[in-house]
């Protein structure tokens, strides 16, 4: 089972090499790895060609935005399965790639998606906080909740079908894709008992109020367009659900091996 990751990325010389080397440090072999960047101004098309053919194509152009250029790394990928890691992101440990190719052959599922953490720009051994997907149901979705995207792999052939990302969304076109995709048209997924990625804080969705206003109106506008019933309350009530998350810590990242079947929404 081969596997794309896609890295969308502009200006991004102070974290790109650590998340290249996340990738490339995988112990799975069939990776193909994408990078699509922006036509940055600074050294991260530098970085990026340092490494050769080890990144199996690489773009450098004028874009419409990161999720722009997510959808030009899935238009270019020839994997059975796509991941997206972004920029200032990278994968916890080696195993990860793995993991995922274990869990989808063994429940059959279209998606598997994981945990994440995130961690201290100026020290990335510092956990501040914890994303778990263990509890993720699509009815979670009305309150603003979904999968941590960065840890979402999914088979290229429901991109295919069912569309990419939606590029007219500021912020929460990832929320959009999940709702499509879990929800709406209902694929098959599994969990895996991992924390997968660890992210810098920070980031659109995290900066500042007025980044959080666009990204509660774009996932009100993501679940009207896929069916989900919400409002306004159920939305905003995830945000008391996240206290419980910065004092949490994660558990050791071992993947569980008990087989399991890929839930259906």
């Amino acid at each position: 089972m081969k596997v794309s990751i896609i890295t969308a990325a502009y200006n991004s010389e102070k974290t790109l090499r650590d998340t290249i080397v996340s990738v490339l440090s995988q112990d799975y072999p069939d990776i193909e790895y994408i990078v699509v960047d922006g036509a940055s101004n600074d050294q991260t098309g530098e970085i990026v060609r340092s490494f050769g053919d080890q990144i199996a194509q690489f773009v450098s152009e004028p874009d419409r935005g990161m999720y722009d250029a997510m959808n030009k790394g899935i238009a270019l990928a020839t994997g059975d399965v796509i991941g997206i890691l972004n920029s200032d992101d990278f994968y916890a440990d080696a195993t990860v790639i793995s993991s995922v190719v274990d869990r989808l052959q063994a429940t059959q599922a279209d998606a598997v998606f994981g945990d994440l953490v995130y961690v201290n720009d100026s020290d990335l051994s510092k956990v501040t906080r914890y994303y778990s997907s263990a509890r993720f149901q699509p009815r979670l979705f009305a309150y603003g909740w979904m999968p941590a995207h960065p840890t979402f792999f999914v088979k290229r052939w429901a991109y295919e079908q069912y569309g990419v990302f939606q590029i007219d969304y500021k912020i929460a076109a990832d929320y959009e894709l999940l709702t499509r995709f879990l929800a709406k048209y209902h694929l098959a997924y599994a969990y895996i008992p991992q924390v997968m990625v660890r992210m810098r804080t920070g980031g659109a969705s995290t900066t500042n109020l007025m980044s959080n206003w666009i990204l509660n109106r774009e996932i009100l506008r993501a679940c009207a367009e896929n069916g989900i019933k919400t409002n306004w309350f159920k939305v905003l009530s995830k945000y008391f659900t996240k206290v419980f998350q910065l004092i949490r810590r994660p558990k050791p990242a071992a993947l569980s091996r008990e087989p399991a079947l890929p839930f259906k929404s």
